[in-house]
């Protein structure tokens, strides 16, 4: 089965300032920034990877404006650069009303051969970088007194268990925890928090970092017989970033075709 057609966009997020995380190339954080945009967002999009971030900048501002869009060098392991990336978000746009957090890093391990590093390295970018910046949104949007969104990107394996993603699993397992508690606790200031979960968006690294094998099984498993487009996924943010969703809160939305 092919992919749907991309669906044009209807203005559901006009004037509304948001912040994409892991938003540089062609995965689920840069189909979001130009979902948003084309919904009438102005975005700040932040990246650990400083040049591939700025030819995105410059790519969107070109199709969207130059007033519409920016960007700021931002790896979410590193508090610093998080708080960097939110100020620099409120200084641009004069406000903040929607946080994407999308950075994570996944890997192939056993358990038995896994190292502490790589247990370190994913949960660090993964679970606490997506601690750190949903800390970052819900002080700012606190602060503001307007309301607003936070969204974060789960996995469906944070639900099932697959061979060689412990730590990947449990990263994501934590994110919907995080999202679930975070929203009890913003809801008092009118903030909802809500996750999606893909099971398998293809883009351009994950083919690098997994094997030709573990994709064609992984996309055996989708009832379509094909993995999401980032789009896909970004279309199910941009549902819970708008008015659509007002009344959802902890929630975590699987988009998946998974039969098992």
């Amino acid at each position: 089965m092919s992919a749907p057609r991309y669906l044009p966009g209807h203005g559901l997020l006009t004037s509304r300032n948001a912040v994409v995380t892991a938003a540089a190339g062609a995965g689920i954080g840069g189909a979001t920034a130009r979902r948003l945009l084309e919904e009438g967002a102005r975005v700040v999009i932040g990246d650990a990877h400083a040049r591939r971030l700025k030819e995105t900048e410059q790519a969107l501002a070109d199709e969207f404006g130059a007033d519409r869009v920016t960007s700021l060098p931002c790896d979410v392991t590193d508090e610093a650069q998080v708080q960097a990336l939110f100020a620099h978000a409120e200084q641009t746009h004069g406000g903040l009303d929607i946080v994407v957090n999308n950075a994570g890093l996944g890997g192939t391990a056993e358990l038995t051969e896994m190292t502490d590093d790589q247990w370190t390295k994913v949960l660090d970018v993964t679970l606490n970088g997506t601690f750190r910046c949903t800390r970052a949104a819900l002080r700012s949007l606190k602060a503001a007194g307007n309301g607003g969104v936070v969204v974060n990107n789960a996995s469906v394996v944070g639900w099932r268990a697959q061979s060689g993603q412990a730590h990947y699993a449990a990263a994501k397992a934590g994110v919907m925890a995080l999202t679930r508690c975070a929203a009890v606790e913003a809801a008092a200031y009118g903030v909802r928090v809500n996750a999606v979960a893909p099971s398998l968006a293809m883009h351009p690294h994950l083919a690098k970092v997994t094997s030709a094998e573990l994709l064609a099984e992984l996309t055996e498993k989708e009832a379509f017989g094909r993995y999401a487009e980032p789009w896909e996924v970004a279309n199910v943010i941009v549902f819970l970033a708008s008015g659509y969703s007002s009344y959802m809160t902890g929630e975590v939305v699987s988009v998946s075709s998974q039969r098992a």
